[in-house]
């Protein structure tokens, strides 16, 4: 399994906002922080912007905030916001794949993979990954 740039650094910029959410970060601060490129960083947050995940503020009291509380974002939410789907085989997605015998049963492996990665990134929150005492609200869905 192939863990992306963009959805380790998106989750490491997610993760940087949840950790004071009253105040907004710039792209700068945040690559800074976190030692994420930039430029790379800049398309990045433009994605999380897109899917909801971030909301921004132009001008000099402006930045990038958290588009949810950090309890109501999942790892899963973060993958696929910037690399749509979760596994994919040679570029493609899992659901229509089919071999024929004797590998004809190796499709529903590849297929459980998925489906377990994406319930274990679907139950770990932003909040869940936070240092005891950092963030917003509390987190109802829990730690992995």
């Amino acid at each position: 399994m192939h863990i992306s740039a963009k959805a380790d650094y998106a989750a490491r910029a997610l993760l940087e906002l949840a950790r004071e959410p009253s105040r907004p970060l710039t792209c700068e601060a945040i690559a800074s922080s976190q030692q994420i490129p930039f430029r790379f960083l800049k398309s990045v947050v433009g994605e999380l912007r897109k899917a909801g995940l971030v909301r921004s503020q132009r001008g000099c009291e402006g930045g990038y905030w958290l588009g949810r509380p950090a309890d109501e974002i999942t790892l899963l939410d973060v993958a696929r916001a910037v690399d749509g789907e979760l596994i994919t085989l040679r570029g493609q997605s899992l659901a229509g794949l089919d071999y024929p015998a004797p590998a004809s049963r190796l499709p529903g492996v590849w297929r459980r993979i998925e489906a377990d990665a994406a319930a274990l990134l679907g139950a770990t929150t932003l909040t869940a990954l936070l240092p005891e005492g950092a963030g917003g609200r509390v987190d109802q869905k829990g730690a992995a």
